[in-house]
């Protein structure tokens, strides 16, 4: 049997691998640095991503919101047989021997009936009607005991605004189709 013992002198070369293990300050320090950059990242993300989904959510309340609004107003305009001009931003509308009354008024479109009133759209902040005779020509408002005769078609235009307290004000502007009074005569 051999025996091999090392020279006194010399010492037993160790692997790095069964050395002692640790980091330096300057690898703890480049690490940390990275993983602040990494995090800062995703966190901008993060607020990002929320920003925008509050921002969604307020565009298709708006949507949802102007688009009920506008099939109610355009059923009653369609059926009406008569219109009164109360003023540039208030109608009454007779549907089926009832008045029916929209008006805007503080951000709010609101439809009355004999019953009840319900407001159908708010955070309104801009808002009129257009009205348009028989020929489709346009119809000037400032005389409404004439305009209540002979207007034949409707139109809606708004502009409606959210607000969120993470995010800008969501603006949503609608032009509605001219919506036509079939029940009521007027001759050209």
């Amino acid at each position: 049997m051999i025996t091999i013992i090392p020279s006194p002198g010399r010492k037993a070369r160790v692997p790095r691998a069964q050395s002692a293990t640790g980091f330096t300050l300057v690898e703890v320090m480049i690490s940390a640095s990275i993983g602040a950059v990494v995090l800062l990242g995703m966190l901008t993300s993060f607020l990002f991503l929320a920003r925008s989904g509050a921002n969604i959510q307020n565009y298709s309340a708006m949507e949802s919101q102007s688009r009920s609004a506008l099939e109610q107003f355009a059923q009653d305009t369609r059926q009406a047989s008569s219109i009164t001009w109360n003023s540039s931003t208030d109608i009454t509308l007779i549907v089926d021997s009832a008045n029916i009354n929209y008006a805007y008024a503080s951000g709010n479109f609101t439809r009355t009936t004999t019953t009840s009133t319900k407001t159908i759209l708010t955070g309104i902040t801009s808002f009129s009607y257009s009205a348009y005779d028989i020929n489709g020509s346009v119809i000037d408002l400032s005389s409404l005991a004439t305009a209540g005769k002979s207007t034949k078609q409707l139109q809606i235009s708004l502009q409606a605004t959210r607000n969120s307290s993470t995010v800008v004000g969501a603006t949503n502007t609608v032009l509605s189709a001219r919506f036509i009074l079939r029940n009521k005569r007027i001759t050209a």
